[in-house]
């Protein structure tokens, strides 16, 4: 291994997703000189994507859909004429037939039968009666879930296609995860807004449009990338190995590139790499109760699947949501319905989801294994025929989705707690900030991070900014 070399920047971002490439957009705008460290070949992480003979697809489909004008603005501003409007339909294969996604409570009950569509109802009402007289904690999912839709919808709905995401059981998934995700929405809710005039507000997780790049959401960190380059560095193949800190205070980077080791100081930090992995990396090691909060959090992780077809088109969806147990993936999407640029001319392809655990079958299954295995569900799912199939790829996408079990807030915010003493430190991400973030979650944080170390640089003098520099240098 080649002697370290040491260099100096005025900020140090880890990772090159969505949220590290945002902070540094922002910072290189504003003049600071930024280096951005990602260990993959290629910027994105989990928000890029991937090129395959012609076939384009994301890590899963990723829209991007906000609230925030100014971000909107700013994703418009670096796509511009790339940037689609795209109507989302979604749709849940329960039990051999489909279901519209947001609920259609006609289509919901056509499905479901007189029957079972007759204990959903009488089940929610129970719980609500049940639940002015107990003061029953909410813990779970499970427990959140059957408040607010009742039992039987749970056990139909929710509770085969959580366990198959998750890979854990139901009451043992966070109560948070899911009030994130469906915040405000019950059966109740959701009936009325079945029945809502057309063009009324929805929650949105059950946003109808969205926006979308035409080459796939990897354009946004292509192009957040482009202008970081303009003055500063994003530096792909960098893995983080180390990180030296002094009286709650980042000192510098250890970075290993290939054969060659770097020391990368810096005055400000933010990262957005894994919260666990940010934690076990510091020198001196950090106390024992917050490296053993760090080893309570934990992914999951994911492998894709794109078959590629001698097709038009498959579907008229965006996504498909997988209930049924027999299928051993849990959501598939055809790229082509989100921008016709994702594949060739009369082609078409499927990515399908297989949500696992390093070390599982799954995750150690062959490609050859996973293509046959995707191409035999498709089929008997009377989506494909096996000789449509023409080509496939297989990636294995490590640390997807943090796993949000019941007590991890607490392991998280004794984490939070420590790492808050650092002065030129700021967290990110998904990952970063062990938060379920979507792609505009994440550019905002990163955003946020950036404005945190302008807003401490616009307060400090001169020399209290350059006083780390002083203090590092070395005889």
């Amino acid at each position: 291994m080649d002697a370290m070399i040491q260099r100096s920047r005025d900020a140090v971002i880890l990772g090159a997703g969505p949220s590290g490439l945002s902070a540094g957009y922002r910072l290189a705008e504003s003049g600071i000189d930024v280096l951005v460290l990602e260990r993959q070949p290629s910027v994105g992480g989990l928000a890029k994507t991937i090129e395959h003979r012609g076939y384009r697809f994301d890590l899963g489909g990723h829209r991007f859909f906000t609230h925030n004008q100014e971000l909107e603005a700013l994703v418009q501003e670096l796509i511009g004429d790339d940037l689609l409007l795209v109507e989302r339909s979604s749709k849940i294969l329960f039990d051999g037939d489909f279901y519209d996604y947001p609920l259609s409570v006609g289509n919901a009950l056509s499905r479901l039968g007189p029957g079972r569509s007759t204990r959903v109802v009488l089940d929610y009402l129970w719980e609500q009666v049940r639940r002015r007289f107990t003061d029953r904690p909410i813990v779970s999912l499970e427990d959140w879930v059957v408040r607010n839709f009742g039992r039987t919808l749970f056990e139909l709905f929710f509770k085969e296609y959580s366990e198959k995401v998750w890979g854990i059981r139901c009451d043992r998934i966070a109560r948070e995860w899911v009030e994130q995700r469906i915040k405000g929405l019950s059966l109740a809710v959701a009936i009325k807004r079945a029945f809502a005039p057309k063009g009324a507000r929805r929650p949105r997780t059950l946003a109808g449009r969205f926006l979308y790049p035409a080459r796939g959401i990897g354009q946004i960190c292509d192009r957040l990338q482009a202008r970081i380059d303009k003055s500063g560095q994003v530096l792909t193949g960098a893995k983080v190995i180390g990180i030296e800190h002094d009286r709650y205070s980042i000192q510098s980077l250890i970075v290993k590139e290939g054969e060659r080791v770097t020391e990368y100081r810096g005055c400000d930090f933010v990262s957005s790499i894994p919260l666990p992995a940010l934690v076990r990396m510091l020198q001196p090691r950090a106390p024992g109760e917050v490296l053993e909060a760090a080893s309570g959090l934990g992914f999951r992780d994911l492998v894709l699947v794109s078959l590629m077809l001698d097709r038009e088109r498959v579907t008229d969806l965006t996504w498909m949501y997988i209930h049924d147990g027999d299928v051993p993936f849990g959501r598939i999407h055809e790229p082509k319905n989100w921008s016709t640029r994702m594949a060739p001319e009369g082609k078409t392809h499927l990515v399908a989801e297989f949500f696992c655990s390093r070390g599982d079958a799954i995750w150690g299954s062959d490609d050859a294994s996973l293509a046959q295995q995707t191409t035999q569900a498709l089929a008997r799912m009377a989506l494909i025929e096996p000789r449509d199939v023409v080509d496939s790829m297989i990636l294995r996408i490590p640390h997807a989705y943090p796993l949000f079990e019941v007590g991890y807030t607490r392991k998280q915010a004794r984490i939070l707690e420590y790492l808050a003493g650092f002065s030129n430190l700021q967290l990110a991400g998904r990952g970063g900030q062990f938060e379920y973030h979507n792609t505009d979650h994440a550019m905002e944080s990163g955003l946020s991070a950036a404005d945190a170390i302008l807003s401490r640089r616009e307060v400090a003098s001169p020399a209290e900014v350059l006083m780390p520099a002083i203090n590092w240098a070395r005889p």
